[in-house]
């Protein structure tokens, strides 16, 4: 099932879209009192769940509140994370080996160990909102579709085997990035975030939706021009790896946000680079989630 944080008619809440993808039904129709989608996945119980995914496919007209999915804004699922957002850098090889050429570094061809660093996030962007250009600090701002695996339950010390027990759900982010910032800092925390540097949505849709471990086409298109095209198998570590290395020298808990990383074809890794402008409109689209869209703003 896919939930989502939205307004319809200037009154917000959480919702499951139904399966033919719509409708919006409220959360608070079949009495579930959660505040917001954190308080949600750390509270949810699986009759809950399996409440939910029984409500997606039943007639809407028998759902109280129902609104049409065109009549909804959705907000970004997780609207102010708890914590920082957890990434993995370089973590697709294609990725990795143009990273290389635009840094003008030796490739060489393999990645050892996982690249991990950390993006602040004060309030996420959410789908068809803005992505501030900070044109007075930014001349490279750089797009990055990517998966994000959300934490369903408190994890430490998790084996590879065990992990999907521990996943809520998946979503898509856009990790936004100042590529000067980044290598003059010689990190990668202030380039990757400013504010607006996280859009993040439209929905989250939960680990049993999808067959595990998730192969799923990911793509990014600017002013409608593909950009990048990939699939999710093609991780260099993937979500097992990840959640249970992690988990070994820190606790995770319920809503920690984990991105993947990206695949090839960021603005960096086009000669001349491809970098993005006030006025461009970014689509970020991953298989059995949907399509996350933000605008350039100044």
């Amino acid at each position: 099932m896919r939930l989502v944080t939205y307004e319809v008619e200037h009154k917000g809440g959480l919702g499951v879209i139904s399966r033919d993808g719509k409708w919006v039904y409220p959360l608070r129709s079949l009495d579930m009192d959660y505040k917001t989608m954190q308080e949600l996945i750390e509270g949810i119980s699986e009759s809950e769940k399996q409440l939910l995914e029984y409500v997606s496919g039943q007639d809407p007209y028998k759902i109280r509140g129902a609104a049409p999915i065109e009549e909804v804004k959705f907000l970004a699922p997780i609207p102010n994370p708890k914590q920082d957002v957890i990434c993995l850098g370089i973590n697709y090889m294609a990725h990795a080996e143009e990273s290389a050429r635009y840094k003008k570094e030796a490739f060489r061809g393999e990645r050892p160990y996982a690249v991990y660093f950390s993006k602040r996030v004060n309030e996420a962007v959410a789908n068809g909102e803005g992505i501030e250009s900070h044109s007075d600090i930014v001349a490279d701002l750089d797009y990055e579709v990517e998966l994000a695996v959300i934490i369903g339950k408190e994890a430490k010390n998790v084996p590879e085997e065990d992990v999907k027990n521990y996943i809520f759900g998946y979503t898509i982010i856009n990790d936004v990035s100042a590529r000067t910032l980044q290598t003059q800092h010689n990190q990668w925390y202030f380039g990757k975030s400013l504010d607006g540097f996280f859009p993040m949505g439209p929905c989250i849709t939960t680990v049993e939706d999808i067959p595990y471990p998730p192969k799923l086409s990911i793509q990014s298109r600017v002013n409608g021009e593909l950009r990048q095209d990939s699939n999710t198998e093609l991780l260099i570590f993937d979500i097992d790896h990840i959640v249970s290395e992690l988990s070994k020298g820190m606790t995770l808990k319920p809503g920690t946000i984990i991105a993947t990383g990206t695949p090839a074809g960021a603005g960096m890794g086009f000669t001349p680079p491809k970098f993005l402008k006030p006025g461009d409109v970014v689509e970020c689209t991953i298989e059995g989630i949907g399509t996350l869209t933000n605008p350039v703003v100044e």
